[in-house]
This record gives structure tokens, C-alpha cells and sequence, in this order.
């Protein structure tokens, strides 16, 4: 399958570039009988840009749905959803045509594609292309939403700052909220404070987006190769700026002694549950029937104001760079949705592939 697809049977394919006429995905294979409103599929994608921390770009992202809908109901067929690119300005990225920013992936692509790619915003490799996987997830999300499958993320960590004490479903759901993303309001404070800070010294932050999905049964997932933590990896690691995930404990559990990191089992209500969760809702590749928790780490932007130095291809030389341009001191607020999003189009994949969800809604 090429590279610009993930899943098995929710397939969905993305397309477009940062600068181009428009972004979004193509999904092959949603069931037929999924009531829809695009509304519904907008008022998710809005997450990326309403009420969050300042953006120079101004996008409106409005998702237009040109095939898979009929009478208000998925038709079987693929859906593909577009979002014009509105707010273009290219000015500043002609000048850096042979000349790569530290931290992106402009000498990569250029090795990759023999300087044919487009190369303006980062072009394909840019974070403009996750409102396509935004709008694709808010459909996965529906879908879910009929086997009781809920997902819910929100920014754990932003640079120093980070949420100290797991916090409840019910709190994590009001992340929306807080302009960085945060359910711990008083947190959130000291996060804005934090990358306000960053951006008037001309710098960066990254920080962590944590994932929740509720609901799941035990038994989900097609071990070694397409497990449920695996393809779920995949899809996160995909999003631009991730550089590490983790599930339940992640990196801690290499600390712990198996009498700690073992979740021990009981019955209750005559149902099978865990006392401890540092799995993370996720053994040996199948789901355990516990809540299934996501880690995921992004570094910081890597479009800053400070001088850093690069490259001339053209000449061989070694230059000094200072950007110009419209770029985020912190992509994790608005990465908030992708993770969400990308969750929902692998757990939607895997619910159609063990028959929890079938071709045909009724």
C-alpha cells in the first residue's frame, strides 16, 4: 500500500500540501448507514483552531464532503473530505528553496525527491496536512461512538510544565477548554505563561499529549505485526513533530520490578478488571478490557527566530539562517485533535476488522 494510507479496512488516504490549493483524506471502506451531518465532521475539526493558543496563520478550515454522503447517510462508497488552503503566504520560503531549516525535514525530502518537492511551509511534511487526518477522525470518531468506544486527549506536559495527578474522565473531557489544551485549569495557566515566555526569546517548546479510549472490549487487535499498540504507534508516530509514544507506563516500566508494573485481576460486578492499569489497556498486543492509554511526545518547533546555521546546496557553503515567516512557538494545543483523531481512524480500523462494527448500520 502506498505510503499515504493507513488501515486495513477503514482505510484512509491523505493528500494534499501546506501551500497547495488544499489538504484533506479520502476514506475507503466507512460502513454504509452511518448517520452524518458535515456539521458534526466541522464541529470536530474545529478543536485544531477554535479557542486555542495563537496561530500567525488563520485558516478557516472548512470541510467540504464531495462523495460518500447521500440523504444524510453514508453510502458504502469512499468519502473524500477537502479543506481549502486560504490563508497562503509563500514570501517568506523562496529564499529558503536550497537552503534547510535545522530541525525540518527540507534536506531529507530534497535527498528524497530530487528537489522536485514542494518545498513552501514544509509542503507535505508540514502540520497543515493533520486537518485532513482531523477531518477523517471525527468520522472514526461516529463510528465509535455506536460500540460505546469514547477517546479522549488532552496536553499533559507543555516544556517544564506538566500535570502532576492523573486526572478523571469526566475533567479530561473539558480540555477543550483551556487555550492550551490542559483540563488542569490551574496548570493550563502556568503552560500559556510558559510558551508566551518561550516565544518572546524567539524560541520553542514541545511537550506531551496523553490519549484515553474508553470502552474498548478485551480481545481487539491482529498480534505481531498489526496488534492494537503497533498499528497505533504507527498512525501517532505519523503525525509530524512526534518523536516518541508510549502505553500505560511506557518508558517508567523499565524502572519498575514485575511485582510493581503487574496489573492484578479481580472481579467486579462479575466482570473482569484490573486493580492497576500500567499497561495501559493494552497485552500482548490485544486489548485487556482496561482503559487504553496513549503517551505522545512532540518536539519543539523547529521554525524559530534565533539565528541557527545551514547549509547552501547549491554552493556547498555554510550559511546563517534567521526565519521569517508564520510558525507556532508550540504545535501541542493544536495537536491535541490529530492525536484524537488519528486514535479513532486505528481503533475504528480494528473494531470493522473483528466484527464490533459491521459493513451495514442499522
Amino acid at each position: 500500500m502506498p505510503g499515504n494510507s493507513i488501515g486495513r479496512m477503514f482505510v484512509v488516504t491523505s493528500f494534499g500540501e501546506s501551500h497547495g490549493p488544499c489538504v484533506g483524506s479520502l476514506i475507503d471502506g466507512c460502513p454504509a448507514g452511518l448517520e452524518m451531518k458535515v456539521e458534526e465532521v466541522q464541529e470536530f475539526l474545529d478543536r485544531r483552531q477554535k479557542n486555542v493558543l495563537g496561530t500567525p496563520r488563520k485558516e478557516p478550515d472548512k470541510v467540504e464532503i464531495l462523495s460518500g454522503i447521500f440523504e444524510g447517510f453514508t453510502t458504502g462508497s469512499p468519502i473524500c473530505l477537502l479543506i481549502w488552503n486560504r490563508d497562503v503566504d509563500s514570501s517568506a520560503y523562496e529564499e529558503l528553496r536550497y537552503i534547510p531549516r535545522p530541525g525540518h525535514a527540507d534536506y531529507a525530502a530534497h535527498a528524497r525527491y530530487g528537489g522536485f518537492n514542494d518545498h513552501r511551509g514544509g509542503g507535505r511534511f508540514s502540520g497543515r496536512i493533520t486537518a485532513g487526518f482531523v477531518a477523517a477522525g471525527g468520522i472514526a470518531k461516529m463510528l465509535l461512538k455506536r460500540i460505546g468506544v469514547e477517546i479522549n486527549a488532552h496536553t499533559l506536559s507543555i516544556g517544564s510544565v506538566s500535570v502532576k495527578d492523573a486526572l478523571p474522565i469526566e475533567k479530561i473531557r473539558l480540555a477543550y477548554e483551556s487555550p492550551v489544551r490542559c483540563a488542569d485549569l490551574e496548570v493550563s495557566e502556568k503552560m500559556v505563561e510558559e510558551v508566551k515566555r518561550a516565544e518572546a526569546e524567539g524560541d520553542s517548546l514541545g511537550g506531551v499529549v496523553e490519549a484515553i479510549a474508553t470502552g474498548l472490549p478485551p480481545g481487539i487487535g491482529d498480534p505481531v505485526f498489526e496488534s492494537i499498540d503497533s498499528e497505533l504507534a504507527k498512525a501517532l508516530v505519523s503525525i509530524p513533530a512526534v518523536k516518541a509514544v508510549g502505553f500505560g507506563e511506557g518508558f517508567g516500566a523499565s524502572a519498575l520490578k514485575g511485582s510493581e508494573n503487574n496489573d492484578q485481576y479481580f472481579y467486579e460486578d462479575g466482570k473482569v478488571s484490573a486493580r492497576t492499569n500500567r499497561a495501559g489497556g493494552v497485552l500482548g498486543g490485544l486489548s485487556s478490557g482496561m482503559p487504553l492509554v496513549m503517551r505522545v511526545a512532540f518536539k519543539p518547533t523547529p521554525s524559530i527566530k534565533l539565528e541557527q546555521s545551514s547549509i547552501d546546496i547549491r554552493s556547498g557553503k555554510e550559511v546563517k539562517l534567521r526565519l521569517r515567516g508564520r510558525f507556532d512557538a508550540c504545535v501541542v494545543p493544536r495537536a491535541v485533535p490529530v492525536v484524537e483523531a488519528m486514535c479513532s481512524i486505528v481503533l475504528a480500523d480494528q473494531c470493522i476488522r473483528c466484527g464490533l462494527i459491521s459493513q451495514v448500520l442499522r
